[in-house]
């Protein structure tokens, strides 16, 4: 075989391998991130259901398992103690992966591109608003307050 040949299949190789293992670490890890949050996680319809039921507010959360923002978003915000209290006081959560065509559907709708991309959507699934990104969990308390404020009158 040309060793030109050869150096170009190798070079695939291992580009194929180090994308590969990156996105299983980083699936990994965002799935660790995930299984720390302090609230339930469904389905939108599940979540829809439940909002409805309980005469709460639905939290989408698009994003990818893979996401670095995505998975920075889940140990910073989503983990923390004091938004999972107003999260399971007023909201039902639901997690929409990118790689999903449940996510497909809800980014097309909604016109999302990248992620993450939080909204708060009515139990009927209209948007009410979309959450700024931070990813400090004080910010993230005052601007879930503001929704519920809003909402309220």
């Amino acid at each position: 075989m040309d060793p030109t040949i050869k150096k170009a299949i190798s070079l695939i190789l291992i580009i194929t391998v180090v994308y590969v293992g990156n996105k299983a670490l980083q699936s990994y890890w965002g799935q660790e991130a995930v299984n720390n949050f302090a609230f339930p996680i469904y389905s939108l319809e599940q979540a829809k259901e439940i909002a409805h039921r309980d005469n709460k507010l639905v939290i989408a959360d698009y994003s990818a398992i893979w996401c670095p923002s995505c998975r920075k978003l889940g140990k910073e915000v989503f983990s923390d103690k004091t938004i999972a209290k107003t999260i399971n006081k007023n909201f039902v959560y639901a997690r929409l992966d990118y790689d999903t065509p449940e996510g497909e559907s809800f980014a097309k709708k909604h016109g999302l591109a990248g992620f993450p991309r939080v909204l708060v959507l009515e139990t009927s699934g209209e948007k009410i608003v979309e959450m700024p990104l931070t990813f400090n969990p004080l910010e993230y308390e005052f601007n879930l307050t503001k929704v519920l404020d809003a909402y309220s009158n």
